[in-house]
């Protein structure tokens, strides 16, 4: 997926597609959710220090507190989650699924006591980290300028990783974003190894 090419157009086209398809998933998990007066969130939501809280690791990202809750986190899950599905499916499932697991084991560890979070925050930190790492990691000159992009437009968030506003899970944006940085080193993109000219001479067969 080379910067400028057909192929590399039309990848960010089919992820940016596919996350925007996703968001109303979000908002109509959130419309069951209030015909429900917010039991999923009760239900499936992390419970730090709880042991049936721990099924909210896998739930939680799906749930949110409110409409305003899921419409804040629209635009930041689409426009990261397309530069983090474009540089392929599989890779992007791995790495959901490793800061998903990081983030929400982290709140269950050290997250406040007596509370239910939910929210895909911990997973927006993660492509957060994912990318500002992945141009480093596979020395790409895109991904470093889209991380520069991202920096621009949504380092401000950054500070979210810190204790701040209460009722906001800053363990999960600590964790998710932590996970991101250590996602791109594990999914990174390897290299070819470089193939030795000795390896491919082939050596004329014997006279019969």
């Amino acid at each position: 997926m080379r910067f400028g090419t057909e192929a590399f157009y039309a990848s960010i086209g089919r992820a940016f597609v596919a996350m925007c398809a996703f968001v109303p998933v979000l908002f109509a998990i959130e419309f069951v959710d209030r015909l429900n007066n917010q039991r999923l969130d009760q239900e499936g939501g992390i419970k730090p220090h709880e042991i049936d809280g721990l099924d909210g690791i896998l739930f939680a990202p799906f749930l949110h507190a409110g409409f305003d809750h899921v419409l804040a986190n629209s635009i930041p899950l689409i426009l990261l989650g397309t530069f983090v599905l474009a540089a392929g499916t599989a890779r992007f499932l791995l790495t959901t699924a490793f800061i998903a697991l990081v983030a929400g084991v982290g709140v269950w560890f050290i997250g406040d006591e007596g509370t239910v979070v939910v929210g895909a925050s911990g997973v927006i930190f993660g492509y957060l980290g994912v990318i500002l790492m992945r141009g480093v990691v596979e020395h790409s000159l895109w991904h470093i300028a889209v991380g520069v992009l991202i920096g621009l437009l949504y380092g401000w968030q950054l500070f979210g990783v810190l204790p701040g506003d209460e009722g906001i899970s800053w363990q999960g944006h600590l964790c998710g974003f932590i996970a991101g940085l250590v996602a791109a080193v594990l999914f990174r993109r390897r290299r070819p190894r470089p193939v030795d000219r000795a390896d491919t001479l082939e050596l004329d067969p014997e006279p019969s």
